[in-house]
C-alpha cells in the first residue's frame, strides 16, 4: 500500500493509495478547507444538518477501517 502526504495551501491531507484509487482523510480535507480547530466536531455538525450526509457518516467513518493512514503517533 502506497501512503503520502499531499499539499494544500500548506495543509498537510493524509491520502493512501487502494485498489487504484487515492483515498483521503476527510478531517484533514475539511481543516484545510475551513481552518477549523476542530474538523471532527465540524464534520458531525454538518452531518447532523444534513440528512443526506448524514447517511454517509453512521457510524462515524467513510473508508473502509482496513485503510491505514500515518499519524503524528505513527499508524
Amino acid at each position: 500500500m502506497e501512503t503520502k502526504i499531499a499539499l494544500f495551501q500548506k495543509k498537510e491531507i493524509r491520502k493512501t493509495l487502494h485498489q487504484n484509487e487515492w483515498w483521503f482523510v476527510i478531517t484533514d480535507v475539511v481543516a484545510a478547507l475551513t481552518d477549523s480547530v476542530n474538523p471532527s466536531g465540524y464534520l458531525k455538525d454538518m452531518a447532523r444538518r444534513d440528512e443526506g450526509l448524514g447517511e454517509v457518516f453512521k457510524g462515524g467513518q467513510i473508508a473502509p477501517l482496513s485503510l491505514e493512514f500515518d499519524t503524528a503517533g505513527g499508524l
